[in-house]
């Protein structure tokens, strides 16, 4: 896996997503490239907390239903670790009950896939702003 100290140009914020779905870390990343972020992908909650980019990452975009450690459960171990990442949640699960329990953790964005692309560079712009 590629370090994120080696690859990150100084200018561009760091965004990082962690989805257990394939298509989901591949299309993303270059799509936030597209905007002008740097991107990172990981499969699992664990891999990204296992990283060097969790101190760099200015926006966490988060799935909720992950084997293993869940996006709610690495919300959680990031308040734990004082990491204050602003994260948007993506899900495909319409749940009201999700959203309301994302936003009570403090999530800055939360969207159902399939998601637009401007629906997702405006959540990226706003939570940036958060920081």
């Amino acid at each position: 896996m590629e370090s994120c100290q080696e690859k990150r140009t100084v200018e561009r914020a760091l965004v990082s997503v962690v989805d257990d779905d394939e298509s989901v870390r591949e299309s993303l990343p270059d799509l936030l490239k597209e905007f002008g972020f740097e991107a990172r992908a990981f499969s699992s909650a664990q891999e990204f907390l296992a990283s060097d980019c969790v101190n760099l990452t200015r926006c966490l975009i988060l799935d909720i239903a992950m084997p293993g450690m869940t996006g709610f459960d690495l919300q959680r171990e990031l308040q734990r670790r004082s990491q204050k990442i602003p994260i948007i949640f993506i899900t495909a699960q319409a749940d009201v009950a999700l959203r309301a329990r994302a936003f009570q953790g403090g999530a800055a964005g939360f969207l159902l896939k399939p998601f637009s692309d401007t629906a997702l560079l405006a959540s990226v712009e706003a939570a940036l702003r958060t920081t």
